[in-house]
């Protein structure tokens, strides 16, 4: 919005109004305004090792309280700025809210859900996710309209209220019957009844003691962190940084935080340009819709596969026209903008039903429990690590690369649809506790998966010995 520009990156205004002489591709580049942006998730980064503590310690649902806090906090401040400081201040404390909300979360819904059910489930994550991308590029249209210019203060304001919903609602929230086991054996009793409520029926017994079991072994393990380096969790630590860095390569992010720009730098009006945000948060929303319903049905592999397809197709193709058509002045007619707009509603929607969702899904249903929590941070922290990376070098990288930065992002998605065709066993209808079984069926996993043999002691009890 330009008000915006105008009160906290006069510079970047001056630049969009003033200089005709510069190019189209580097009008917004300014890396202050990128760490309004990526200063997000840097704090995230930071803030999801010490959530992981506080997720194994206290329980997922402190965790999310937490965050919900935060994000609290956060929309306070943001919306009073009145100096680029102040504004700073509110994105680092919605940067902690982030850090414990994607830390705890994604646990959250994989523990409680039946594994049938478990993909649609934690899909609800990121189709969440795609409903408050939404309502906020609704609400960022709404808010331009305001004369006064000081509708950006309504649009930083209003995450008060998705905030104070989570921080609310997690008081009424229970917590998951792993966290409780783990935590103090002699929850169990209580563990059993929250389990038998959320199946909604007694027979919860085979499930019940695959818990305990699963909490007997975490309970060994002193440092997880450590822990998970060892080779016969290797795949699920190569998982754990692939896959969260293979989403942030898809490019899904410039368009998310920068959609506005990229279409202003192609010709469109402020207005229009904001309306573009609303169109792709439609589409997005609908295709994680999509992806809930067949995820645990079709498989994450395949939709993996076929989000790769569309996502590298539309990105060649939008990446052609702006090379062909745009200049570093000037814009393109409105059929070629609306031609890109379209491309990138069809390259958000193979996102929407492939890595957004099931790119959240996989590492939250991979992990044994005495490894989980550390996991979880990992595949955070490596996400919010490329996001800021991603955010912040975007305007740089528009403005040296131009339109060959839909080509570097598209062949990136080529690498990665590879990487899950070669490496990615497939996790459907697995139940949570018993994930290990896939990595030993898989043909190049199952050399760093220990294979356990049981073996009777003198006094006649079960010893269990592990050989790779």
């Amino acid at each position: 919005m330009e008000p915006f520009l105008k009160k906290f990156f006069p510079e970047v205004y001056r630049k969009m109004k003033e200089e005709s002489t510069i190019s189209n591709y580097c009008k917004f580049d300014s890396q202050l305004l990128t760490a309004f942006t990526s200063l997000l998730y840097i704090t995230g980064l930071v803030t999801s090792f010490f959530a992981s503590s506080v997720t194994r310690a206290f329980g997922r649902r402190l965790s999310i309280f937490a965050g919900g806090a935060a994000f609290l906090a956060g929309g306070v401040v943001g919306g009073a700025a009145v100096n680029v400081y102040m504004l700073i201040l509110g994105r680092v404390l919605l940067g902690i809210g982030i850090g414990f909300a994607n830390q705890s979360v994604p646990l959250y819904l994989s523990e409680m859900a039946p594994a049938r059910y478990r993909g649609a489930i934690n899909n609800g994550f990121s189709l969440s996710i795609a409903i408050g991308v939404l309502f906020a590029n609704v609400l960022n249209f709404s808010t331009e309209k305001i004369k006064a210019g000081w509708g950006w203060r309504v649009s930083l304001a209003m995450a008060v209220v998705p905030a104070s919903i989570l921080t609310l609602g997690t008081i009424f929230l229970p917590d998951t019957p792993n966290s409780l086991i783990q935590r103090n054996s002699n929850n169990r009793g209580k563990a059993k009844l929250t389990l038998q409520r959320i199946r909604g029926t007694t027979d919860v017994e085979k499930e019940f003691q695959d818990l305990i079991t699963a909490s007997t072994i975490s309970k060994t393990i002193d440092h997880p962190f450590q822990k998970i380096f060892q080779r016969k969790y290797r795949p699920q630590l190569v998982m754990s940084i692939a896959i969260p860095f293979f989403q942030q390569m898809t490019g899904i992010n410039v368009v998310s935080f920068y959609e506005p720009v990229l279409f202003r730098t192609v010709g469109l009006g402020e207005s229009a340009s904001l309306l573009t945000a609303v169109v792709t948060g439609l589409v997005g929303a609908f295709s994680t819709i999509i992806a809930m319903i067949v995820v645990d049905r079709v498989g994450r592999r395949a939709l993996f596969m076929i989000g790769g397809v569309q996502m590298f197709i539309t990105q060649m193709l939008v990446g052609g026209i702006l090379a062909a058509k745009l200049g570093d002045h000037g814009g393109l007619n409105k059929g070629y903008a609306y031609l890109v707009l379209v491309l990138i509603s069809i390259y958000a929607a193979g996102f929407g039903w492939s890595w957004g969702p099931v790119g959240w899904l996989i590492p939250s249903e991979i992990f044994q429990l005495e490894i989980r929590s550390a996991g979880q941070s990992i595949t955070v922290a490596v996400s919010f690590l490329f996001i800021f990376a991603v955010a912040q070098t975007f305007s740089s990288m528009l403005c040296y690369l131009k339109s060959g930065i839909f080509f570097f992002f598209g062949g990136w998605v080529a690498v990665m649809t590879g990487f899950v065709y070669l490496l990615l066993p497939e996790t459907k209808n697995m139940p949570i506790e018993k994930m290990e079984k896939v990595w030993k069926e898989h043909w190049f996993w199952k050399r760093f998966v220990e294979d356990r043999k049981e073996e009777r002691n003198v006094d006649g009890s079960v010893a269990t010995r592990s050989s790779f």
